[in-house]
């Protein structure tokens, strides 16, 4: 089982039930992963300048910190589906 890297419309987890890591479900899932980390990059480039900027106003420090949580919870998400893989091939084998 696989922790896809969103949730459901209800907001709970998503997984994904295959042996194949070339399903267009897995590739997806992969896609999104990859963007979430990129997106994870830029917000954390963006954070570190407002931080570091002292003429930053309140909104850009609630902007800054409102973006960097939303991607430390999708990246911290792709490091849980990620250990749990790495757990099932251990077991597995």
């Amino acid at each position: 089982m696989r922790l896809l890297p969103w949730t459901g419309a209800d907001g709970k987890a998503c997984y994904l039930s295959t042996d194949d890591p070339d399903s267009l479900l897995s590739r997806l899932a992969d896609d999104v992963e990859a963007a979430q980390l990129a997106s994870a990059e830029t917000v954390q480039a963006g954070a570190t300048a407002v931080l570091h900027d002292p003429d930053a106003g309140e909104r850009a420090v609630r902007f800054a910190l409102t973006r960097a949580v939303e991607s430390l919870g999708d990246v911290l998400r792709i490091a849980l589906s990620r250990s749990q893989s790495q757990t099932q091939t251990r077991t597995e084998t």
